[in-house]
C-alpha cells in the first residue's frame, strides 16, 4: 500500500494491476526502470541539476517498437508521457512526476546518404553524433553550437546555430520525420505525407508525439572553418556592442556572430589579472575563403583591446564543441529569451547592467544576430513564428548551489521583463523557455491557434506533456 512518504512515481505505480508492468516488460526489448530499481536515481536525473522529478516508469527504448509499446502502455494506464532525447532539456519537461518517460538516449544512430544529400538521425542523438558522421564527407546540417545538445529538442523548437544565417534553422532543413503519435501509430511526416503534422512538428516542440528519427538535408561545410572568439574588457562593453550592431547590418551570410556579456573565467587560458572581471565576448564563424576571414571580422575588433583572442582556423567539429565544458552535467540552469527588433542604447544598458548584477559569475547575457535565411521563409510556412526578428536577447542563469535558485531565477526573469518594457522586445524562443511559464501566443504568435487545433487532433487527451501552452488553448 502506498504511504504519504512515497514519491510521486511510487504512488502512481501502486495504482496499477499487479501484472501490468510484468506484461509490459515481457514485450519490451530495452530496459524498464522502476523506482525500486538500482539505476532509477541516475535514470531520472537530467543535465539541469534544478530538475528533481520522480517518474513511475522509465522506458529506455532500443527501437521504434519499444516506443510504440511505451506510448500504448501509457495511454492505456493513463500515464502522462515525457520524452527524453540525447541532450539538455533545460526546462526539465523530459521527466514527469508520476508519469512515464520515453527515454531515447540509446537510439542515437546517424546515417549519411551522400547521393541524396541527406542524413537520417535517431531521436536520441546529439549534435556531436551528427557532426562526427557528416564531417567525414565535408557535410553538415544546421544545428546548434554545443555538441552535447540533443538534436530532437533543438530541432522541434527551432534550432539556431553557426549555420543559421546561411542555411536556416535546424527545422528548416528537415526533409521528413518518423513520429509515434498518441494512438500508438508510426507516421512519416513530410511535405508530401501528413503535411499538417509536418507543419506542426517544425516549431511546435514535442507536443504531437515521439519523433524517433529526423531526415535532414546536408550542405558543404568544412572540414575547416574560421572561428571568431575574442574577449574585451567590461568597461568597453558599450563600444563593443556598437561595433556588433554596425557589423550585423552588412555581415555576409557566410559569417555569423553573437555578443556575450560575461565574467572572465578563472582558466589558465585567460590572464589571471582579469579573472572575475566583467567582459564582452564575440563568438562566431566564417565559412568562406579563409583568406578573407580576418577582414570579415576586423570591424568587430576596431578600437578595442582584447583580453584574449582565440580566433583562427579550426575544424568545424572543434567549433561545435568548443563550449561544451561551459555547460557541465548537474549545474543549475534557467534560460529565458526575448526577440528584439532593434539594438538600442537602452537595450545595451540592460545587457551591461544585468551582467554586472548577476548573482553567479557563470551566467551570461547574450545578444544573437539572426536574420538571413531564417527570415526569408514565410511565418506561416512552419509552426515557428518569430522569423522576422533580427535579434534575440537571451539570459543564461547558470549556478551551482540550490540555495541560490531564487536569486538566479529572479535575476533572469527581471532582465527579460526590463527588455519587454522597451519598445523593441516581443516574443519568446522555445529552446530558452524558462520553466515554460509563458503563454502560447508569445511562443507561436499567430500560429498558436492552428497549433492548438493540431494538438487536439493528434493528442486529444494531452498524453504528451511539456507544452502546456497548446493544451491550455484546447480548453478554451
Amino acid at each position: 500500500m502506498a504511504t504519504a512518504t512515497d514519491t510521486p512515481g511510487e504512488r502512481s505505480l501502486a495504482r496499477l494491476p499487479s501484472d501490468a508492468v510484468r506484461s509490459f516488460k515481457a514485450g519490451f526489448s530495452g530496459e524498464i526502470v522502476l523506482p525500486s530499481d538500482p539505476p532509477y536515481d541516475d535514470a531520472r536525473r537530467l543535465w539541469n541539476g534544478m530538475i528533481d522529478k520522480y517518474p513511475a516508469i522509465i522506458a529506455r527504448c532500443s527501437g521504434v517498437a519499444d516506443v510504440v509499446a511505451a506510448v500504448n502502455f501509457a495511454r492505456e494506464h493513463e500515464f502522462s508521457v515525457g520524452v527524453r532525447g540525447g541532450g539538455h532539456n533545460v526546462s526539465g519537461t523530459a521527466v514527469v512526476d508520476g508519469g512515464l518517460v520515453v527515454d531515447l538516449s540509446a537510439m542515437n544512430g546517424v546515417r549519411v546518404d551522400r547521393e541524396a544529400g541527406t542524413v537520417r538521425v535517431e531521436g536520441g542523438a546529439t549534435l556531436g553524433d551528427v557532426d562526427r558522421e557528416t564531417q567525414l564527407f565535408g557535410l553538415a546540417t544546421p544545428l546548434g553550437a554545443v555538441s552535447k545538445t540533443g538534436v530532437a529538442g533543438l530541432t522541434l523548437n527551432g534550432g539556431y546555430g553557426h549555420l543559421s544565417r546561411q542555411y536556416g534553422l535546424a527545422l528548416d532543413n528537415l526533409v521528413s520525420v518518423d513520429i509515434v503519435t498518441a494512438d500508438g501509430r508510426v507516421r512519416t511526416a513530410s511535405a508530401a505525407r501528413n503535411e499538417e503534422l509536418f507543419w506542426g512538428v517544425r516549431g511546435g516542440g514535442g507536443a504531437f508525439g515521439v519523433v524517433t528519427s529526423f531526415e535532414f538535408s546536408l550542405h558543404e561545410v568544412g572540414p575547416e572553418v574560421y572561428a571568431f572568439f575574442a574577449w574585451f574588457r567590461g568597461d568597453e562593453a558599450h563600444r563593443a556592442v556598437d561595433r556588433f550592431r554596425e557589423w550585423t547590418e552588412t555581415a555576409p551570410r557566410t559569417a555569423g556572430a553573437l555578443a556575450v556579456a560575461a565574467h572572465v573565467p578563472e582558466l589558465e587560458e585567460f590572464p589571471e589579472s582579469a579573472w572575475g572581471e566583467t567582459a564582452v565576448a564575440f563568438l562566431g564563424s566564417f565559412r568562406g575563403d579563409l583568406m578573407d576571414a580576418e577582414s570579415v571580422f576586423e570591424p568587430l575588433r576596431t578600437g578595442l583591446t582584447p583580453i584574449v583572442d582565440f580566433s583562427g582556423p579550426m575544424a568545424f567539429t572543434d567549433l561545435q564543441s568548443m563550449l561544451d565544458e561551459d555547460y557541465p552535467d548537474g549545474l543549475r540552469y534557467y534560460w529565458k529569451s526575448i526577440y528584439v527588433t532593434e539594438v538600442t542604447d537602452e537595450l545595451v544598458d540592460v545587457m551591461v547592467r544585468y551582467n554586472e548584477s548577476a548573482p553567479s559569475e557563470l551566467s551570461t547575457v547574450d545578444l544573437w544576430h539572426l536574420d538571413g535565411a531564417v527570415g526569408e521563409i514565410p511565418q506561416d510556412a512552419t509552426a515557428f513564428w518569430h522569423r522576422d526578428k533580427p535579434y534575440m536577447f537571451a539570459v543564461e542563469a547558470n549556478w551551482e548551489d540550490a540555495a541560490d535558485d531564487d536569486a538566479n531565477v529572479t535575476w533572469a526573469r527581471e532582465a527579460i521583463a526590463d527588455v519587454q518594457a522597451l519598445s523593441v522586445g516581443a516574443g519568446r524562443y522555445g529552446n530558452f523557455p524558462g520553466m515554460n511559464e509563458d503563454p502560447g501566443t508569445l511562443l507561436y504568435g499567430e500560429n498558436a491557434a492552428r497549433l492548438g487545433e493540431l494538438k487536439a487532433t493528434y493528442d486529444p487527451e494531452t498524453l504528451f506533456v511539456g507544452n502546456e501552452a497548446l493544451s491550455e488553448r484546447n480548453d478554451d
